[in-house]
């Protein structure tokens, strides 16, 4: 009995700790609660890659400080009711909450509604990404998978493939393409 107490307890503190999916929480990078939330309905069969144009980062203060900042521009300048990305991934291999799973972000005007937003920290036209934050998105998305988030047959694209930008940066959208579940034809669902 105490063995299986012990199990319970060591499940429930990486449940916390880690989160859905091992992503670090809003509470835990210390986001600001979000004005409105609308639903997303799910599962969701597109995932969009994109990054921030920033520097990189490599430590978890760091990450999360920029996180903070983008959310705070967002909020504040954008007038969004949250962070606009569903996550963003630090260079240091680790997923931040942004609307996460369950709601509407504000990342690829027109596909908001029926799609997953994935921002990686950086300039990656300038910027190789990690291996740790492309094991990451991998790890995130196979959750997303197990936990019914996203379709088994669910597409990535990058964020230039839908709107006029540079977004994700050259060399991220090099790495994206080459995954198994990359559309490189967007005909069938772009807006």
């Amino acid at each position: 009995m105490a063995l299986l107490v012990n199990i319970f307890a060591l499940f429930f503190v990486f449940v916390i700790v880690n989160g859905d999916c091992g992503v670090v929480t809003k509470e835990q990078w210390d986001g600001l609660t979000p004005i409105r939330v609308e639903y997303l309905p799910r599962p969701v069969e597109l995932v969009i890659i994109q990054h921030t144009v920033t520097s990189t980062c490599s430590t978890d203060a760091r990450c999360a400080e920029i996180v903070r900042n983008i959310q705070t521009n967002h909020m504040d300048n954008l007038n969004y009711w949250d962070i606009g990305s569903s996550f963003v991934i630090g260079g240091n291999g680790k997923v931040y909450e942004g609307t996460g799973w369950l709601h509407v972000g504000a990342h690829t005007y027109g596909y908001n509604s029926k799609s997953i937003g994935i921002t990686f920290i950086g300039n990656y036209n300038n910027d190789k990404p990690t291996q740790k934050s492309l094991d990451a998105l991998k790890q995130l998305l196979r959750c997303g998978v197990e936990r019914g988030h996203l379709t088994a047959n669910y597409h990535i694209v990058g964020h230039r493939q839908l709107i006029s930008t540079e977004s994700p940066g050259r060399k991220l959208y090099n790495e994206i393409r080459r995954w198994d579940h990359f559309l490189n034809d967007v005909a069938s669902i772009k807006n």
